[in-house]
């Protein structure tokens, strides 16, 4: 991998690792924006997280289940045949940040298709110009939350905005060749599932 590439996604990984987490409440749940003693089968614990970079965010790690939303993962492939990562705060993981594709929840009578296409956009400024569908699979089928995770594969994509995150997201992006992906995940940076499969299914459809 280009030595300049691998120095920019530490750059991004140092940034927003975590460096302090605070329990807030563990005492309570959460549910519908209003605090009530912990009492059902899905419990949150609620923390602020500080990150290196000097931002205090708040974060929630989910005990048992999730929501109940489908979401979408999707591979951003541009025009120039490279990738686009996102690096992330994740702070309830070992190394507290996560190199992964674009995801991010499907809103209530939201097309799967535009809601990935959304979220890409949303979270790197690229915007793609076809949508490959590659897969739908349950989040967690054990415990009741019967929301799809769909994958899918952007093609063409071309930066056209800024990012446009939430209030509480850290997130960076990260533009590489196909070459220097697989290379990424050989050396163990992609680290979630959703990611390592939406790639194995695109290997198909993308030249290295």
């Amino acid at each position: 991998m280009r030595k300049e590439k691998l120095e920019e996604l530490h750059d991004y990984i140092n940034e927003l690792k975590t460096i302090r987490k605070t329990l807030v409440e563990p005492e309570f749940v959460y549910r519908k924006g209003k605090a009530v003693k912990r009492k059902g089968f899905m419990d949150i614990e609620k923390y602020m997280v500080e990150l290196a970079n000097g931002m205090v965010v708040p974060r929630e790690k989910i005990l048992k289940g999730g929501k109940n939303k489908s979401a979408a993962i999707v591979m951003p492939v541009t025009k120039d045949n490279n990738a686009i990562l996102v690096v992330q705060s994740r702070s309830s993981t070992h190394e507290s940040v996560c190199v992964e594709f674009p995801a991010g929840y499907i809103e209530e009578g939201e097309d799967p298709e535009y809601g990935g296409a959304r979220e890409v956009a949303e979270e790197t400024g690229y915007v793609p110009e076809k949508m490959l569908l590659l897969d739908k699979f349950y989040q967690d089928q054990s415990c009741g939350v019967c929301a799809y995770n769909y994958n899918y594969l952007a093609l063409d994509c071309e930066k056209q905005q800024e990012q446009e995150l939430d209030e509480n997201e850290a997130i960076r992006y990260f533009e590489c060749t196909i070459d220097e992906l697989f290379e990424l995940q050989e050396r163990g940076y992609l680290t979630d599932i959703q990611t390592k499969y939406t790639l194995n299914l695109a290997k198909q459809y993308i030249k290295k």
